[in-house]
């Protein structure tokens, strides 16, 4: 069947989900192209009401140039917007220090310092503090101190009154820049703290949002496993009573290769049942059962035992180092993760031998460590190492044992983590805090 995606035609060339962050650069520089016609609509308005309402003269020409200037500037950007690249946090800057240079202009022209204007510089840095990254937003921090001290000694006086003074003190003038400092480094700081708290909570929320998923797929999983294992129950019986009967028949019991195989067909049931067993257990439905206490370094035996068993050709190592005197439950699904992850190395590296390391890093944590002789993990699988249908076996449906593995471990309070050795191979860590795996005592136990 050919899976090749059929070719972008002109109504299918713009995708219909846009990526985030592109989608936010092209609305941060809409809100910027909005924010410049008000700028130059202002700025127009004060011009003409200062010119002709207040009788001050003004180099109009000069001034209306400017905002020429800044309306095609202007105009270009809806132009830029309406493209299918995105817009850098490069270009925002650019077009950031743009309004910067023609605001200095325009206070050059009407009297530097001197115009209560002149603080309309917070106004860039604030909408650059929102907007930009904190190397982007040292350019136009930088910028605007620049033109706020060159305003101060280079700039055109305003032609008011003669009777009025046309200069300020020197002490105004250093008051008025270190109240512009203060607001730039006030507004800089806070404002890049509120974003960071925005974006670490967002992140959180879709961290959140993806664990809920992850579990709903779990919960699904479950309830189809115990469906399963509720089928299963009834023709692994039969078939148990069946080879029972066979084993006892004349015909059979006097053929030894037919009565081995039978034994070993029995064999297979029971593992199967027991299978089942554990997966119902798995699910919640033996609850009424004790929980079974085991010593950890028997239970960490007992892993490797039955791996074997059921591995016969297999080559597995146990190493444990300085396990605690302690008995824990013996816990059913971190079983089969163990059991998980030495099957998926003894699948990438067939026919080496395998490790199964247990060890203590502290007093409150077991790590269980397999580690095999293979090619290892690729970039691309470390990436994406836990993730649901991500497998290197090349088969539709595969790689969810290790997506389960992950979130038992996380259920646990622990966590899955994958690597390649130095010497060669891959090590796959699970690491377990002790308590989780320790009896909870009631609160009858607790009080007596």
């Amino acid at each position: 069947m050919n899976t090749t995606p059929p070719p972008l035609t002109a109504e299918s060339a713009e995708p219909v989900i846009v990526a985030p962050e592109r989608r936010a650069g092209r609305a941060n520089l809409r809100q910027l192209i909005e924010l410049r016609w008000l700028a130059v609509g202002g700025q127009l308005a004060t011009v003409l009401v200062v010119h002709a309402g207040l009788g001050i003269e003004l180099p109009w020409a000069e001034m209306l140039s400017l905002l020429g200037i800044l309306a095609a500037f202007n105009l270009f950007s809806l132009w830029r917007n309406r493209l299918t690249q995105p817009v850098s946090q490069l270009e925002l800057c650019i077009a950031l220090l743009v309004d910067v240079g023609v605001l200095t202009g325009q206070l050059y022209l009407a009297g530097g310092s001197d115009n209560p204007f002149i603080y309309l510089y917070l106004l860039q840095v604030a909408v650059a503090s929102v907007l930009l990254r904190p190397a982007y937003l040292w350019a136009i921090v930088l910028s605007t101190l620049t033109g706020f001290v060159a305003l101060t000694q280079w700039h055109r006086p305003l032609a008011l009154d003669p009777s009025s003074p046309t200069t300020l003190s020197p002490n105004y003038l250093g008051g008025l820049l270190l109240c512009f400092l203060l607001n730039v480094a006030l507004l800089s700081v806070f404002i890049v703290r509120i974003n960071r708290n925005l974006r670490q909570r967002d992140n959180e929320l879709a961290e959140l949002k993806q664990r809920a998923a992850e579990e709903m797929h779990i919960v699904r999983m479950g309830l189809l496993a115990s469906g399963a294992a509720h089928e299963l129950g009834t023709p692994l019986a039969t078939l148990s009573v069946i080879l029972g009967d066979w084993a006892h028949m004349a015909p059979f019991a006097g053929e030894p290769e037919l009565r081995e195989e039978i034994e070993e067909m029995q064999r297979q049931i029971l593992r199967c049942k027991a299978i089942v067993t554990g997966i119902l257990m798995s699910a919640g439905e033996m609850r009424g059962e004790a929980p079974q206490l085991t010593p950890l370094q028997a239970f960490v035996d007992g892993l490797a035992i039955r791996w074997r068993a059921a591995h016969p050709g297999a080559e597995l190592a146990l190493r444990c180092e300085a396990l605690p005197d302690m008995d824990i439950i013996s816990d059913t699904a971190l079983q089969q993760v163990v059991a998980n992850l030495l099957d998926n190395a003894a699948e990438a590296s067939p026919g080496t031998p395998l490790t199964l390391q247990a060890t203590c890093p502290d007093e409150d944590t077991l790590a269980l460590s397999v580690l095999d002789e293979g090619p290892g993990f690729d970039d691309e699988r470390l990436r994406h190492f836990g993730e649901p249908y991500q497998s290197s076996k090349g088969q539709p449906g595969r790689g969810m044992g290790l997506f389960l593995s992950v979130n038992v471990a996380r259920t646990l309070g622990g966590r899955l983590e994958a690597g390649n050795r130095e010497e060669g191979g891959a090590v796959v860590t699970l690491t377990l805090p002790l308590a989780s795996l320790l009896p909870r005592q009631s609160p009858t136990n607790a009080r007596s």
